[in-house]
Protein backbone atom coordinates (compact mmCIF):
# COMPACT_ATOMS: atom_id res chain seq x y z
CA UNK A 1 0.00 0.00 0.00
CA UNK A 2 2.83 2.59 0.87
CA UNK A 3 4.62 1.41 -2.03
CA UNK A 4 1.54 2.32 -4.08
CA UNK A 5 1.16 5.51 -2.78
CA UNK A 6 5.01 6.05 -2.52
CA UNK A 7 5.34 5.64 -6.46
CA UNK A 8 1.36 8.16 -7.05
CA UNK A 9 3.46 11.23 -5.03
CA UNK A 10 6.29 10.68 -7.56
CA UNK A 11 4.11 10.62 -10.56
CA UNK A 12 2.50 14.05 -10.06
CA UNK A 13 6.10 15.44 -9.16
CA UNK A 14 6.93 18.17 -11.61
CA UNK A 15 10.01 17.36 -14.18
CA UNK A 16 13.49 19.09 -13.21
CA UNK A 17 14.23 21.77 -15.65
CA UNK A 18 16.45 20.43 -17.80
CA UNK A 19 20.57 21.95 -16.62
CA UNK A 20 21.70 24.21 -19.36
CA UNK A 21 24.77 22.48 -20.95
CA UNK A 22 28.12 22.58 -19.09
CA UNK A 23 30.99 22.90 -20.38
CA UNK A 24 33.40 19.61 -20.93
CA UNK A 25 35.88 19.07 -18.29
CA UNK A 26 39.17 19.67 -19.55
CA UNK A 27 41.44 16.33 -20.70
CA UNK A 28 43.60 15.56 -18.39
CA UNK A 29 47.16 14.86 -19.53
CA UNK A 30 47.54 11.28 -19.54
CA UNK A 31 50.99 9.80 -18.76
CA UNK A 32 54.16 10.89 -21.32
CA UNK A 33 54.87 8.95 -24.41
CA UNK A 34 57.38 9.19 -26.97
CA UNK A 35 55.49 11.63 -28.92
CA UNK A 36 55.87 13.98 -25.65
CA UNK A 37 58.80 14.65 -26.06
CA UNK A 38 58.81 16.29 -29.94
CA UNK A 39 57.98 19.70 -30.14
CA UNK A 40 58.74 20.69 -27.05
CA UNK A 41 60.61 23.51 -25.13
CA UNK A 42 61.97 22.08 -21.96
CA UNK A 43 63.90 23.16 -19.04
CA UNK A 44 66.94 21.46 -18.80
CA UNK A 45 68.61 19.65 -15.41
CA UNK A 46 70.46 22.30 -13.31
CA UNK A 47 72.17 21.56 -9.83
CA UNK A 48 70.43 24.14 -7.05
CA UNK A 49 69.09 26.02 -10.12
CA UNK A 50 66.60 24.03 -11.09
CA UNK A 51 64.31 24.14 -7.65
CA UNK A 52 61.09 23.48 -7.31
CA UNK A 53 60.28 27.38 -7.13
CA UNK A 54 62.44 27.55 -10.76
CA UNK A 55 59.95 24.83 -12.18
CA UNK A 56 56.82 25.78 -11.67
CA UNK A 57 57.51 29.06 -12.67
CA UNK A 58 58.53 28.06 -16.07
CA UNK A 59 55.73 25.89 -16.60
CA UNK A 60 53.83 29.17 -16.07
CA UNK A 61 55.19 30.54 -18.49
CA UNK A 62 55.03 27.82 -21.04
CA UNK A 63 58.01 25.19 -20.48
CA UNK A 64 56.69 21.94 -22.56
CA UNK A 65 58.29 19.37 -19.38
CA UNK A 66 61.12 20.39 -16.96
CA UNK A 67 63.58 18.35 -15.78
CA UNK A 68 65.01 18.05 -12.10
CA UNK A 69 67.95 18.68 -10.69
CA UNK A 70 70.37 15.37 -11.31
CA UNK A 71 70.49 13.52 -7.44
CA UNK A 72 72.43 10.94 -6.62
CA UNK A 73 71.01 7.51 -6.69
CA UNK A 74 72.89 6.57 -3.09
CA UNK A 75 71.19 9.76 -1.47
CA UNK A 76 67.72 8.85 -2.86
CA UNK A 77 67.50 5.83 -0.99
CA UNK A 78 68.33 7.05 2.35
CA UNK A 79 65.80 9.67 2.25
CA UNK A 80 62.93 10.18 4.05
CA UNK A 81 59.56 11.13 2.22
CA UNK A 82 57.60 13.64 3.69
CA UNK A 83 54.23 15.37 2.46
CA UNK A 84 53.77 19.04 3.85
CA UNK A 85 49.68 18.73 4.55
CA UNK A 86 49.42 22.82 3.74
CA UNK A 87 51.42 23.26 0.74
CA UNK A 88 50.88 19.67 -0.76
CA UNK A 89 55.11 19.76 -1.55
CA UNK A 90 56.29 16.00 -1.52
CA UNK A 91 59.90 16.34 0.09
CA UNK A 92 62.75 13.70 0.10
CA UNK A 93 64.80 14.95 3.09
CA UNK A 94 68.15 14.27 3.88
CA UNK A 95 69.83 14.46 7.78
CA UNK A 96 69.93 18.23 7.34
CA UNK A 97 67.40 19.54 4.52
CA UNK A 98 65.10 18.46 1.98
CA UNK A 99 67.96 16.83 -1.22
CA UNK A 100 64.51 17.28 -3.22
CA UNK A 101 60.96 18.70 -3.45
CA UNK A 102 58.26 18.36 -5.91
CA UNK A 103 54.63 19.81 -5.89
CA UNK A 104 51.85 17.32 -7.57
CA UNK A 105 50.80 20.03 -9.76
CA UNK A 106 53.98 19.45 -11.53
CA UNK A 107 54.13 15.47 -11.66
CA UNK A 108 52.43 15.21 -15.42
CA UNK A 109 55.54 17.68 -16.64
CA UNK A 110 58.63 16.27 -14.27
CA UNK A 111 61.78 14.53 -14.95
CA UNK A 112 63.44 12.80 -12.92
CA UNK A 113 67.28 12.96 -13.50
CA UNK A 114 69.54 10.05 -11.67
CA UNK A 115 73.12 10.14 -11.21
CA UNK A 116 74.17 6.39 -11.17
CA UNK A 117 77.29 4.77 -12.06
CA UNK A 118 75.25 0.61 -10.77
CA UNK A 119 72.51 -0.74 -12.01
CA UNK A 120 70.72 -1.83 -9.27
CA UNK A 121 71.08 1.38 -7.18
CA UNK A 122 69.24 3.46 -9.77
CA UNK A 123 66.79 1.11 -9.89
CA UNK A 124 66.06 1.52 -6.42
CA UNK A 125 66.44 5.32 -6.36
CA UNK A 126 63.82 5.67 -9.51
CA UNK A 127 61.41 3.67 -7.57
CA UNK A 128 61.65 5.82 -4.42
CA UNK A 129 60.50 8.52 -6.52
CA UNK A 130 58.57 7.14 -9.32
CA UNK A 131 55.05 8.03 -7.79
CA UNK A 132 56.06 11.56 -7.66
CA UNK A 133 57.24 11.68 -11.53
CA UNK A 134 56.49 10.82 -14.80
CA UNK A 135 59.80 10.26 -16.29
CA UNK A 136 63.62 8.73 -14.97
CA UNK A 137 66.10 10.18 -16.95
CA UNK A 138 69.63 9.23 -16.56
CA UNK A 139 72.58 11.18 -16.29
CA UNK A 140 75.57 9.87 -18.76
CA UNK A 141 77.14 14.23 -19.35
CA UNK A 142 77.91 15.96 -16.58
CA UNK A 143 81.58 16.58 -16.29
CA UNK A 144 82.02 18.16 -13.21
CA UNK A 145 84.17 16.12 -10.91
CA UNK A 146 81.82 15.64 -8.09
CA UNK A 147 79.39 13.63 -10.41
CA UNK A 148 82.12 11.83 -12.51
CA UNK A 149 84.60 10.99 -9.77
CA UNK A 150 82.51 7.92 -8.65
CA UNK A 151 82.03 7.12 -12.63
CA UNK A 152 78.70 8.81 -12.86
CA UNK A 153 77.92 11.28 -15.09
CA UNK A 154 80.07 11.92 -17.82
CA UNK A 155 82.54 9.03 -16.82
CA UNK A 156 79.69 6.77 -18.68
CA UNK A 157 80.17 8.08 -22.00
CA UNK A 158 83.95 5.95 -21.88
CA UNK A 159 81.90 2.79 -20.49
CA UNK A 160 79.00 2.30 -22.92
CA UNK A 161 78.48 -1.48 -21.33
CA UNK A 162 77.99 0.00 -18.04
CA UNK A 163 75.80 3.05 -19.32
CA UNK A 164 73.64 0.71 -21.20
CA UNK A 165 72.96 -2.03 -18.56
CA UNK A 166 71.46 1.05 -16.31
CA UNK A 167 69.26 2.44 -19.06
CA UNK A 168 68.14 -1.40 -19.57
CA UNK A 169 67.69 -2.33 -16.29
CA UNK A 170 65.48 1.24 -15.44
CA UNK A 171 63.71 0.53 -18.19
CA UNK A 172 62.72 -2.64 -17.18
CA UNK A 173 62.05 -2.25 -13.53
CA UNK A 174 59.79 1.13 -14.37
CA UNK A 175 55.87 0.66 -15.38
CA UNK A 176 54.95 1.67 -18.81
CA UNK A 177 54.33 4.75 -17.84
CA UNK A 178 57.45 5.87 -16.41
CA UNK A 179 59.46 7.28 -19.45
CA UNK A 180 63.25 6.25 -19.06
CA UNK A 181 65.46 9.04 -20.99
CA UNK A 182 69.04 9.65 -21.16
CA UNK A 183 70.92 12.83 -21.70
CA UNK A 184 74.43 12.68 -23.43
CA UNK A 185 77.25 14.64 -24.52
CA UNK A 186 79.24 14.08 -28.15
CA UNK A 187 82.34 12.30 -28.29
CA UNK A 188 84.92 13.55 -30.12
CA UNK A 189 84.62 11.77 -32.75
CA UNK A 190 81.48 11.39 -35.05
CA UNK A 191 81.30 7.88 -35.58
CA UNK A 192 82.23 7.02 -31.91
CA UNK A 193 79.01 9.60 -30.98
CA UNK A 194 77.02 7.43 -33.67
CA UNK A 195 77.89 4.01 -32.26
CA UNK A 196 77.23 4.93 -28.76
CA UNK A 197 74.20 6.35 -29.21
CA UNK A 198 72.99 3.55 -31.67
CA UNK A 199 73.28 1.28 -28.26
CA UNK A 200 71.67 3.61 -26.28
CA UNK A 201 68.57 3.81 -28.43
CA UNK A 202 68.63 -0.09 -28.28
CA UNK A 203 67.81 0.06 -24.42
CA UNK A 204 64.59 1.00 -25.39
CA UNK A 205 64.74 4.64 -24.20
CA UNK A 206 61.74 7.42 -24.77
CA UNK A 207 64.16 9.96 -25.81
CA UNK A 208 67.57 11.43 -26.27
CA UNK A 209 68.94 14.82 -25.14
CA UNK A 210 72.29 15.37 -26.61
CA UNK A 211 73.86 18.41 -24.82
CA UNK A 212 76.37 19.55 -27.90
CA UNK A 213 79.70 19.67 -26.75
CA UNK A 214 82.55 17.49 -25.75
CA UNK A 215 83.32 16.42 -22.14
CA UNK A 216 86.32 18.47 -21.99
CA UNK A 217 84.42 21.58 -23.05
CA UNK A 218 82.88 24.27 -21.01
CA UNK A 219 79.99 26.90 -21.31
CA UNK A 220 82.48 29.48 -22.63
CA UNK A 221 83.04 27.07 -25.63
CA UNK A 222 79.84 27.49 -28.29
CA UNK A 223 78.33 24.19 -29.02
CA UNK A 224 78.87 22.03 -32.19
CA UNK A 225 74.96 22.12 -32.91
CA UNK A 226 76.24 21.63 -36.89
CA UNK A 227 77.15 17.82 -35.62
CA UNK A 228 73.37 17.41 -34.61
CA UNK A 229 71.56 16.67 -37.63
CA UNK A 230 73.83 13.37 -38.54
CA UNK A 231 72.60 12.15 -35.06
CA UNK A 232 69.01 13.05 -35.65
CA UNK A 233 68.91 11.73 -39.10
CA UNK A 234 70.63 8.40 -37.73
CA UNK A 235 68.17 8.24 -34.92
CA UNK A 236 65.22 8.58 -37.25
CA UNK A 237 66.62 6.19 -39.56
CA UNK A 238 66.43 3.48 -37.02
CA UNK A 239 62.91 3.35 -37.33
CA UNK A 240 62.12 3.09 -33.22
CA UNK A 241 60.16 6.82 -33.14
CA UNK A 242 62.78 8.27 -30.33
CA UNK A 243 62.57 12.21 -30.43
CA UNK A 244 66.01 13.60 -29.83
CA UNK A 245 66.76 17.00 -27.99
CA UNK A 246 68.91 19.63 -28.06
CA UNK A 247 70.98 20.95 -25.15
CA UNK A 248 73.25 24.08 -25.71
CA UNK A 249 73.31 27.63 -26.72
CA UNK A 250 69.72 27.95 -26.46
CA UNK A 251 68.31 31.15 -24.70
CA UNK A 252 64.69 31.79 -25.05
CA UNK A 253 61.88 30.21 -27.10
CA UNK A 254 62.76 32.23 -30.14
CA UNK A 255 65.90 31.00 -30.08
CA UNK A 256 64.91 27.27 -30.02
CA UNK A 257 63.05 27.84 -33.47
CA UNK A 258 66.82 28.48 -34.90
CA UNK A 259 68.32 25.77 -33.59
CA UNK A 260 65.61 23.20 -34.58
CA UNK A 261 65.68 24.82 -38.33
CA UNK A 262 69.29 24.09 -37.84
CA UNK A 263 69.96 21.04 -36.52
CA UNK A 264 66.54 18.94 -36.83
CA UNK A 265 65.92 18.30 -33.38
CA UNK A 266 62.51 17.54 -32.61
CA UNK A 267 62.94 19.47 -29.37
CA UNK A 268 65.43 21.82 -27.28
CA UNK A 269 66.21 22.02 -23.83
CA UNK A 270 67.29 25.60 -22.36
CA UNK A 271 70.05 25.89 -19.62
CA UNK A 272 71.31 29.01 -18.74
CA UNK A 273 68.75 30.63 -20.45
CA UNK A 274 66.07 29.94 -17.81
CA UNK A 275 68.53 29.98 -14.98
CA UNK A 276 68.87 34.03 -15.88
CA UNK A 277 65.09 34.15 -16.10
CA UNK A 278 62.87 31.22 -15.93
CA UNK A 279 60.30 33.45 -18.30
CA UNK A 280 62.28 32.68 -20.99
CA UNK A 281 60.46 29.82 -22.29
CA UNK A 282 57.77 32.73 -23.26
CA UNK A 283 56.71 33.85 -26.60
CA UNK A 284 56.98 37.17 -24.07
CA UNK A 285 59.44 36.32 -21.78
CA UNK A 286 59.36 39.60 -18.41
CA UNK A 287 61.79 42.19 -18.62
CA UNK A 288 62.89 44.11 -15.40
CA UNK A 289 63.17 40.65 -13.51
CA UNK A 290 63.95 42.21 -10.69
CA UNK A 291 60.89 43.75 -10.01
CA UNK A 292 58.28 41.34 -12.63
CA UNK A 293 59.99 38.28 -11.48
CA UNK A 294 62.27 38.41 -8.18
CA UNK A 295 58.97 39.23 -5.93
CA UNK A 296 57.11 36.35 -6.71
CA UNK A 297 59.75 34.08 -6.64
CA UNK A 298 60.91 34.80 -2.96
CA UNK A 299 57.36 35.12 -2.19
CA UNK A 300 56.45 31.77 -3.67
CA UNK A 301 59.45 29.94 -2.33
CA UNK A 302 58.78 30.90 1.45
CA UNK A 303 55.22 29.35 1.01
CA UNK A 304 56.98 26.11 -0.15
CA UNK A 305 59.58 26.48 2.34
CA UNK A 306 62.24 26.39 0.19
CA UNK A 307 65.70 26.71 1.60
CA UNK A 308 66.67 30.03 1.97
CA UNK A 309 70.29 29.50 0.40
CA UNK A 310 69.00 27.73 -2.93
CA UNK A 311 66.34 30.97 -2.96
CA UNK A 312 69.04 33.59 -2.80
CA UNK A 313 70.96 31.86 -5.10
CA UNK A 314 68.49 30.95 -7.88
CA UNK A 315 66.88 34.79 -7.68
CA UNK A 316 70.95 36.33 -7.76
CA UNK A 317 71.31 34.42 -11.21
CA UNK A 318 68.20 36.50 -12.56
CA UNK A 319 69.02 38.70 -15.24
CA UNK A 320 67.19 40.25 -17.95
CA UNK A 321 66.49 43.55 -20.02
CA UNK A 322 66.05 46.77 -18.26
CA UNK A 323 62.79 48.89 -19.62
CA UNK A 324 61.23 51.17 -17.00
CA UNK A 325 64.11 50.34 -13.77
CA UNK A 326 66.55 52.59 -13.06
CA UNK A 327 70.21 51.05 -12.86
CA UNK A 328 70.40 52.69 -9.50
CA UNK A 329 67.61 50.63 -8.29
CA UNK A 330 68.55 47.17 -10.04
CA UNK A 331 72.12 47.71 -7.48
CA UNK A 332 69.63 48.42 -4.88
CA UNK A 333 67.76 45.36 -5.26
CA UNK A 334 70.78 43.16 -5.65
CA UNK A 335 72.34 45.14 -2.50
CA UNK A 336 69.51 44.27 -0.33
CA UNK A 337 69.53 40.59 -1.77
CA UNK A 338 73.26 40.10 -0.57
CA UNK A 339 72.10 41.33 2.94
CA UNK A 340 68.69 39.38 3.35
CA UNK A 341 69.05 36.12 6.31
CA UNK A 342 65.45 34.86 5.21
CA UNK A 343 62.88 35.19 3.08
CA UNK A 344 61.18 37.63 5.38
CA UNK A 345 64.25 40.05 5.80
CA UNK A 346 63.25 42.90 6.43
CA UNK A 347 65.57 44.51 4.10
CA UNK A 348 63.57 42.62 1.37
CA UNK A 349 60.26 44.71 2.14
CA UNK A 350 61.63 47.78 -0.20
CA UNK A 351 61.39 45.48 -3.00
CA UNK A 352 57.52 44.58 -2.56
CA UNK A 353 54.87 46.74 -4.16
CA UNK A 354 52.09 47.67 -1.45
CA UNK A 355 49.32 45.64 -3.07
CA UNK A 356 51.73 42.29 -3.79
CA UNK A 357 50.34 39.05 -3.70
CA UNK A 358 51.24 36.28 -1.03
CA UNK A 359 52.77 33.48 -1.27
CA UNK A 360 49.72 31.71 -1.44
CA UNK A 361 47.89 33.36 -3.88
CA UNK A 362 51.28 33.44 -6.12
CA UNK A 363 51.21 29.77 -6.15
CA UNK A 364 47.15 29.49 -7.31
CA UNK A 365 47.93 31.45 -10.18
CA UNK A 366 50.43 29.14 -10.95
CA UNK A 367 48.34 25.99 -10.62
CA UNK A 368 45.50 27.44 -12.73
CA UNK A 369 48.14 28.34 -15.23
CA UNK A 370 49.12 24.55 -14.93
CA UNK A 371 45.59 23.11 -15.00
CA UNK A 372 44.59 25.32 -17.94
CA UNK A 373 47.24 23.38 -20.22
CA UNK A 374 45.65 20.64 -22.38
CA UNK A 375 47.75 17.66 -24.38
CA UNK A 376 48.68 20.69 -27.10
CA UNK A 377 49.83 23.23 -25.16
CA UNK A 378 53.12 24.92 -25.43
CA UNK A 379 54.32 22.87 -28.16
CA UNK A 380 56.32 23.96 -30.95
CA UNK A 381 55.24 22.48 -34.45
CA UNK A 382 57.45 24.32 -37.34
CA UNK A 383 56.05 24.33 -40.95
CA UNK A 384 56.98 21.46 -42.89
CA UNK A 385 59.49 22.07 -45.67
CA UNK A 386 57.94 19.50 -47.93
CA UNK A 387 54.81 21.30 -47.78
CA UNK A 388 56.46 24.22 -49.56
CA UNK A 389 55.19 25.13 -53.11
CA UNK A 390 57.39 22.67 -55.91
CA UNK A 391 60.35 24.44 -57.78
CA UNK A 392 60.48 24.66 -61.46
CA UNK A 393 61.45 21.59 -62.87
CA UNK A 394 64.00 23.78 -65.30
CA UNK A 395 66.94 25.29 -62.99
CA UNK A 396 67.68 28.96 -63.77
CA UNK A 397 70.86 30.25 -64.99
CA UNK A 398 71.26 31.60 -61.02
CA UNK A 399 70.69 28.57 -59.91
CA UNK A 400 72.89 26.53 -62.14
CA UNK A 401 75.29 28.98 -61.00
CA UNK A 402 75.11 27.99 -57.10
CA UNK A 403 74.93 24.52 -58.23
CA UNK A 404 77.92 24.62 -59.53
CA UNK A 405 79.50 26.23 -56.43
CA UNK A 406 78.51 23.94 -54.32
CA UNK A 407 80.99 21.42 -56.10
CA UNK A 408 83.88 23.42 -54.53
CA UNK A 409 82.59 22.95 -51.05
CA UNK A 410 84.59 19.75 -48.80
CA UNK A 411 81.96 16.93 -48.30
CA UNK A 412 80.58 16.53 -45.08
CA UNK A 413 82.41 14.79 -42.73
CA UNK A 414 85.56 15.43 -44.70
CA UNK A 415 88.28 16.18 -41.87
CA UNK A 416 90.14 18.92 -43.07
CA UNK A 417 93.85 19.15 -42.80
CA UNK A 418 95.48 22.66 -41.29
CA UNK A 419 95.28 25.76 -43.16
CA UNK A 420 98.77 25.88 -44.45
CA UNK A 421 101.42 28.84 -43.59
CA UNK A 422 102.64 31.56 -45.89
CA UNK A 423 106.02 29.83 -45.51
CA UNK A 424 104.64 26.94 -46.74
CA UNK A 425 106.51 24.81 -49.56
CA UNK A 426 105.34 25.02 -53.19
CA UNK A 427 102.95 27.61 -52.65
CA UNK A 428 103.16 30.20 -55.56
CA UNK A 429 104.73 33.93 -54.21
CA UNK A 430 102.55 36.76 -52.55
CA UNK A 431 102.23 39.57 -55.01
CA UNK A 432 101.73 41.40 -52.15
CA UNK A 433 104.95 40.42 -50.03
CA UNK A 434 107.16 40.19 -52.80
CA UNK A 435 110.00 42.62 -52.02
CA UNK A 436 110.64 46.07 -53.67
CA UNK A 437 113.93 46.38 -56.32
CA UNK A 438 115.80 48.46 -54.12
CA UNK A 439 116.23 51.07 -57.37
CA UNK A 440 112.46 51.80 -56.66
CA UNK A 441 112.30 51.41 -52.85
CA UNK A 442 115.44 53.85 -52.06
CA UNK A 443 116.15 50.94 -49.58
CA UNK A 444 118.71 48.25 -48.89
CA UNK A 445 116.83 44.72 -48.25
CA UNK A 446 118.34 43.38 -44.97
CA UNK A 447 120.98 41.15 -44.93
CA UNK A 448 120.78 37.96 -43.26
CA UNK A 449 123.40 36.87 -40.20
CA UNK A 450 125.17 33.64 -41.62
CA UNK A 451 124.49 31.11 -40.36
CA UNK A 452 127.20 29.15 -37.67
CA UNK A 453 127.17 26.09 -40.16
CA UNK A 454 127.79 28.52 -43.19
CA UNK A 455 130.85 30.13 -40.74
CA UNK A 456 132.41 27.03 -39.76
CA UNK A 457 132.21 25.51 -43.52
CA UNK A 458 134.07 29.62 -44.63
CA UNK A 459 136.34 28.87 -41.86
Amino acid sequence: MWLTRILSLMSRRSPSPSSPDRPAKRQRLSHLTKESFKNGVFLAPMVRSGALPTRLFALQHGATLVWGPEMVDKAMLHAERVVDPVTGVVSFNGKSRAMFTTHPIEKPYLIFQIGSADPDLAVQAAKTVMHDVSGIDLNCGCPKPFSTHAGMGAALLSNPDLLCSILTALRAAMPPEITVTAKIRLLPDQADTLKLVERIVNTGISALTVHCRTRNMRDRDAAMIGRLREIVDFVAGMGKGIAVIENGDCTSWEDAKRIREATGAHSVMIARGAESNPSCFSTSPLKDVEQTLAPSYIRLANYLENHWGLTKFCVAQFKAQHLSIKKADAKLFREALSRAKSHQDPVLDSIYAPDALSGEEEMRLIVNAIESRTETSFRMVLPDPSASAPADPSPSVESSEKLDDTLTITPPGTQNPEPPGTGAPLLPANELLREVPALVSGKDPVTPSPHITDLTTAA
